[in-house]
């Protein structure tokens, strides 16, 4: 990877973005179609930190402008694959001889990330395994396009988020991607997860391959299935059972293991032939103390009480909110968007009816951001939990949540 050139695109892409924002912020408006487009077409080549954030933005469906958010979400179903050369000497540098290894590997990706694409191989025995290949040069370039994206996120301030929480936010995402190319970390982390979820019938872990693995490959046995973001035409009872699979275990995870996965983009979840829910990618996970799982469950309770003196102390307690004068309205507002979710009996997380509650509450979230901060320390928890809904409404889920929630509101207190 060329660094000066790669440079000079991400400077580029932060000013396109400032553009647009500047033309909002001076009462125009923003082209956000062209926009996204132009994300779109020049990160899904470059690869990498940038395009990691654009990701992670497309995960906020219901906070950006609809066009936007449709473009970026481009990145997560269509990003461009890198060449086979380039990612053969990747190979060659991992294995030197590849033909010693593997009798073939499928030039075409099975899977294209922003910090490496997944090709299936057969081994000499007649195995079928996928290979996670790291980008050529992208732990050189690393620290490098991190500076670039710091500058592009630096715009935040004009949406009136603190430079601290913009600096918490990079340092969020910056420890997240470092830790995403420590492919050791992913091994020690699939077998950590097979070992825990063996007796569970409904789940499924790729094997991962010591002897055919390095620091910049991870292999895997081969699991087919089809993919979430593919789950559309399923029948409802698949669709169904992988969603209560999904919510059973991101629940069992965070209440009895104190983790979660924190990468949710549909791309990293899959049904198989037998309903069970299949998890590809284990390159980020992170530990949530039980503190902070019981003050979010604060704010929740809170929340569905529509209790907007308590949302605001529980907030103030997270270090969620600064400034003077609580936002009671929008709390309210907010009780009312959040709470039916919570109703007794099953709710459907696909009702639209919900979503465009929440986004026209958008602009009068924006508009209290001098009083109402997401907590510094659980920003990357947050974003993982509203990708895990979002993938949830993809699937369209139906749900009891009053029952799920109520015995873990009780555990809070």
């Amino acid at each position: 990877m060329r660094e000066r050139g790669r440079t000079r695109r991400l400077m580029g892409l932060g000013a396109r973005t400032g553009g647009a924002l500047l033309k909002t912020r001076l009462g125009g408006q923003a082209d956000w179609r062209a926009l996204g487009e132009a994300l779109f077409e020049g990160l899904s080549e470059l690869k990498g930190p940038a395009m990691k954030l654009a990701q992670i933005m497309s995960q906020w469906d219901d906070l950006l402008p609809p066009d936007l958010a449709e473009e970026l979400a481009r990145l997560q179903r269509q990003a461009e694959p890198m060449p086979w050369p380039k990612i053969r000497e990747a190979l060659v540098l991992q294995y030197g001889d590849i033909d010693h290894y593997f009798s073939e590997i499928e030039e075409r990706p099975f899977a294209s990330a922003s910090m490496g694409q997944v090709h299936r191989a057969t081994t000499h025995e007649g195995e079928t395994v996928v290979l996670k290949v790291q980008y050529p040069g992208l732990a050189e370039v690393l620290e490098s396009d991190l500076i670039q994206v710091r500058r592009i996120m630096r715009l935040g301030r004009w949406f009136k988020v603190p430079q601290a929480r913009l600096d918490a936010l990079f340092e969020e995402l910056a420890e997240s991607l470092r830790g995403e190319l420590d492919y050791h970390a992913e091994a020690d982390a699939l077998a950590r997860y097979r070992e825990r979820y063996k007796d569970d019938p409904r789940l499924v872990i790729p094997e991962p391959l010591p002897a055919l693995s390095g620091p910049h490959v991870l292999a895997m046995r081969y699991v087919e299935g089809t993919p979430l973001r593919e789950l559309a035409d399923a029948d409802d009872a698949t669709r169904q059972g992988i969603a209560e699979t999904l919510a059973n275990w991101i629940t069992q995870e965070l209440f009895t293991y104190g983790e979660l996965h924190a990468d949710p983009h549909a791309g990293n979840f899959a049904a198989d032939t037998q309903g069970r829910l299949v998890i590809y990618d284990l390159g980020a996970v992170i530990a949530v103390p039980e503190a902070r799982i019981k003050a979010m469950m604060q704010l929740l309770d809170a929340t569905l009480k529509h209790d907007p003196m308590g949302m605001d102390e529980a907030l103030m307690q997270m270090g969620g909110r600064q400034g003077q004068g609580a936002p009671l309205a929008l709390y309210r507002e907010s009780a009312e968007c959040i709470a039916p979710l919570f109703e007794p009996g099953e709710q459907d997380f696909s009702d639209v009816r919900v979503h465009r509650r929440l986004r026209e509450l958008t602009p009068k979230v924006w508009a209290a951001m001098d009083r109402l901060q997401p907590p510094a320390d659980t920003l990357l928890l947050s974003r993982a939990l509203n990708g895990h809904y979002w993938n949830l409404v993809r699937l369209g889920a139906r749900l009891n949540m009053h029952e799920r929630t109520l015995p873990l509101l009780k555990w809070a207190h």
